[in-house]
C-alpha cells in the first residue's frame, strides 16, 4: 500500500473518530430512519403509479391486461437492478465506509424520482416515453440496492449488543412509512376529478420528492461512520474486492438471507402493488377505498415494527422471525379468501393482520439477524446482495405472477397458495441461520 493511501486512511480514521464523539446515537438513528423513509417513499410512489396510471399513460394497448402487465413489469425492472446496486454500493461500503454510500444513494434516488414527475407520456413522444420511464426506474433500483444495507447497518453497528434488534428495526420503519406516504399522497391526489388526476395530478407525489431529498441529505451529512467498520479498517481486515471474498467465505449465508426474505417480500409487493391493481380493475372497488386499506395496514406496521424489534432483543430475533414466517404461511390463503368477499371491512382486516402485524415480525428483527451472518468487512455486500436477490426475483415478479394466476383461474385463491409456498422457503432458510448471541 502506498504512503499516500496510508496517510489518507489515517486521516480519514482520525476524522471519523472525532466525528464519533460529536454525533450521538440518537442522531445516527434519526438520519437512518428519515433517509430510509424518503428513499422508500421515492421507490414506492413508482409502484403505486404503475398500478394506477402508468398502464394507460405509458403503455397504451387495446387489451387492458397487456397494458397492466407492461406497467407492472416496470416495477420488476427496478427490482432486478437492485442486486447490481447492492454489489456496486456494497463494494464501496465495505471498502470506504457506510456514510458516503448513504449520501450517494439518497441523491441518486431523488433525481430520477423528480424527473419521472416531469416525463412526457406516450401520447406526446411515443415509444420514448416508456423507454425514459424504464431508464429512470433502473437508476432508482440501483440506488435502493445500496440504501437498505447501509441504513440498517449504520443503526445496528452503532447499537450496544443488547439493543441491536430494536435499533435495526427503526430504519425498517422506512418501508411501511414510505408506503404510507406514497399511497397517502396518491389517495389525496386521486380525489381530484379523474381527468385532472390522469393529466397532471399523478405527478405531484413525484415532484414533492425534491424537498424531501434535500432535507434527507442535510440530516445525513452530519452522521459519523460505523464503529464496527472503523475497527475492521484499523485491523486491516478490509478486502480489495469484497464481493469475491464474500462468495469465497459466505456463499451459504447469502443464499440463506435471500431465502429468508422470499416470503416477506412476496407478501409486501402483493399488498402494496398488486392489491391496488386487483382491487380496482378486477374487483371493481373504488380507488380511494383500496388505497385507504393499504394506508391502514402500513400505519399499523409502523407502530408494530419497533415493538417486534424490542421483543427480538428479549427473546432473540431468529425466534420472532420464524414465528412471523409460520403465521404468514398459515394466513396466506385465508387472506385472499377475504379479498374475494369484496367487503372493504374484511379486506382491511386481512391487510392489517398480515401487513400490519405479521409482516413486522419478520421485517423488524431482520437487520440484527442478517448482520450476524457476515463479518463487518463483508457485511454491507452480504446483507445487501442477499436481500436484493430476493427482492428482485420474489418481490419483483410477485405482481406479475399474481396477475397471471388470477387471469388464468378467475379468482385469487391460487395467489394465496403461491404466497404460502414462498413463505415456506423463508421458514426453512431462517431455521438454518446463525442465531445472534444473547448479551
Amino acid at each position: 500500500m502506498s504512503i499516500a493511501s496510508d496517510a489518507y486512511r489515517d486521516a480519514t480514521a482520525e476524522t471519523a473518530d472525532i466525528e464519533q464523539h460529536k454525533v450521538s446515537p440518537k442522531w445516527i438513528l434519526l438520519s437512518a430512519v428519515l433517509g430510509s423513509v424518503i428513499e422508500w417513499y421515492d421507490f414506492y410512489i413508482f409502484g403505486t403509479a404503475a398500478a394506477l396510471v402508468f398502464g394507460q399513460l405509458f403503455f397504451p394497448a387495446t387489451d387492458p391486461f397487456v397494458a397492466t402487465i407492461s406497467s407492472l413489469l416496470t416495477v420488476t425492472v427496478g427490482l432486478f437492478a437492485r442486486p447490481v446496486g447492492s454489489i456496486l454500493f456494497g463494494h464501496f461500503g465495505d471498502r470506504i465506509g457506510r456514510k458516503s454510500m448513504l449520501l450517494l444513494t439518497l441523491f441518486l434516488m431523488g433525481i430520477p424520482t423528480a424527473l419521472i414527475g416531469m416525463l412526457p407520456t406516450y401520447q406526446s413522444v411515443g415509444v420514448w416515453a416508456p423507454i425514459m420511464l424504464i431508464v429512470l426506474r433502473i437508476i432508482q433500483g440501483l440506488a435502493i440496492g445500496g440504501e437498505w444495507g447501509g441504513a440498517v447497518l449504520m443503526a445496528v453497528e452503532h447499537a450496544s449488543h443488547d439493543r441491536k434488534s430494536v435499533f435495526g428495526s427503526l430504519p425498517q420503519l422506512g418501508t411501511p412509512a414510505g408506503v404510507l406516504l406514497s399511497v397517502g399522497a396518491f389517495a389525496l391526489a386521486s380525489r381530484m376529478p379523474e381527468g385532472e388526476f390522469v393529466a397532471w395530478g399523478w405527478r405531484i407525489p413525484f415532484l414533492t420528492s425534491i424537498a424531501l431529498v434535500a432535507f434527507g441529505l442535510a440530516v445525513r451529512w452530519k452522521i459519523s461512520e460505523s464503529p464496527e467498520f472503523m475497527m475492521a479498517r484499523e485491523e486491516n481486515r478490509i478486502h480489495r474486492v469484497p464481493i469475491v471474498e464474500l462468495f469465497r467465505q459466505r456463499t451459504k449465508s447469502v443464499i440463506l438471507t435471500a431465502g429468508g426474505k422470499v416470503g416477506e417480500v412476496t407478501m409486501f409487493y402483493l399488498i402494496t402493488v398488486y392489491l391496488l391493481s386487483y382491487g380496482t380493475s378486477v374487483l371493481g372497488l373504488p380507488r380511494p377505498e383500496i388505497l385507504s386499506i393499504v394506508v391502514t395496514g402500513a400505519l399499523v406496521s409502523v407502530i408494530m415494527m419497533p415493538m417486534w424489534g424490542y421483543v427480538g432483543d428479549l427473546v432473540g430475533p431468529k425466534k420472532i422471525y420464524l414465528t412471523g414466517a409460520i403465521l404468514l404461511a398459515t394466513s396466506a390463503i385465508p387472506m385472499f379468501l377475504l379479498f374475494e368477499t369484496r367487503s372493504i371491512w374484511w379486506m382491511a382486516f386481512a391487510v392489517v393482520l398480515t401487513f400490519g402485524i405479521i409482516y413486522p415480525m419478520m421485517y423488524g428483527p431482520q437487520p440484527s439477524l442478517y448482520s450476524v451472518q457476515f463479518p463487518p468487512e463483508l457485511r454491507y455486500s452480504g446483507v445487501s446482495l442477499g436481500v436484493s436477490l430476493a427482492s428482485a426475483v420474489a418481490g419483483g415478479l410477485a405482481p406479475v405472477v399474481a396477475t397471471s394466476l388470477v387471469a388464468a383461474s378467475g379468482n385469487a385463491i391460487p395467489v394465496g397458495v403461491y404466497l404460502a409456498a414462498a413463505t415456506l422457503i423463508s421458514t426453512i432458510s431462517v431455521s438454518f441461520m446463525v442465531n445472534p448471541r444473547k448479551p
